[in-house]
């Protein structure tokens, strides 16, 4: 099952696919799910946004690179945030005229596997999110209140944004190339943990397609994860203040500003995450 937004006019091929996955210590992680990737989808490309893992992940990436032609590196100087990083790798991307940019974990939670049910939905959407909250969605290995925080953050949302979306927060998702240079990523400053949530909404309100379809989640068996309690609190901090600035443009055009446009998702360079 998958959920929609937006108009669903004649399904359009999908095209040159790079999926750019962020690294920071995931020497353990790597090199397996670059290879499950390829033996899933032998003519997808890897783009790997390295912030100068201290373990050692660079230098792998760097291998599998000068191994395999599938395979990209973008090497960064410092840990600038999970956001961060998929910006730089998106604009990596469009610059060599990629038709679908993708996103994906490099720890395992996101199944290779399961990339074909968002490259097919793909045909007639401008983003597609493989979520973890729609009917067939599954979560595995979280404990419970891992699961009630993530499920409950993804309700604020779309109670506070308005957004028809029932994983917000998700990390695997395709984009049309298109889709992204009308998301104006110029304009993108979120660049923690928040920015999932940050271009959903912005993706929306730009009026694209936005597809969700079912995924596994599984959480990470090797490593350690880079979410942690603050992370989670400056994310919903950032979606609150968000939240309230929509609200009272809304009151402002209800009472006498009727030309007063919604606000775009705030430029907050304080929405910094740890990965």
């Amino acid at each position: 099952m998958s959920t929609a937004t937006g108009p669903g006019p004649t399904p359009t091929p999908v095209g040159r696919t790079v999926i750019v996955v962020p690294t920071y210590d995931e020497a353990a992680n790597l090199a397996w799910i670059v290879q499950r990737l390829h033996r899933a989808h032998p003519d997808v490309d890897v783009l790997v946004v390295d912030d100068g893992s201290p373990d050692g992940t660079g230098r792998i990436a760097d291998d599998l690179a000068a191994a395999d032609g599938r395979v990209n590196v973008l090497h960064r100087t410092g840990k600038a945030g999970l956001g961060a990083a998929y910006l730089a790798g998106f604009r990596w991307a469009l610059d060599r005229g990629y038709d679908v940019v993708g996103e994906m974990d490099a720890d395992g939670s996101h199944a290779p596997e399961q990339l074909d049910r968002l490259r097919s939905a793909l045909a007639d959407a401008d983003l597609v999110i493989g979520s973890r909250y729609v009917r067939g969605g599954a979560v595995h290995n979280w404990p419970l209140y891992r699961q009630a925080l993530s499920r409950g953050g993804n309700a604020y949302v779309r109670l506070l944004l308005g957004l028809p979306v029932h994983d917000a927060t998700a990390g695997y998702r395709l984009f049309r190339s298109s889709a992204l240079e009308r998301i104006d990523l110029e304009a993108v400053r979120s660049v923690g943990y928040v920015f999932q949530t940050d271009l959903a909404a912005r993706a929306v309100r730009a009026g694209l397609r936005v597809r969700e379809v079912p995924i596994d989640f599984v959480e990470r068996q090797r490593g350690e994860s880079k979410m942690n309690g603050s992370v989670a609190t400056e994310s919903l901090r950032m979606i609150t203040r968000w939240g309230v600035a929509e609200r009272r443009a809304q009151l402002r055009r209800a009472f006498g500003r009727p030309g007063t446009a919604a606000p775009a998702v705030p430029h907050d360079r304080s929405a910094v995450g740890r990965r």
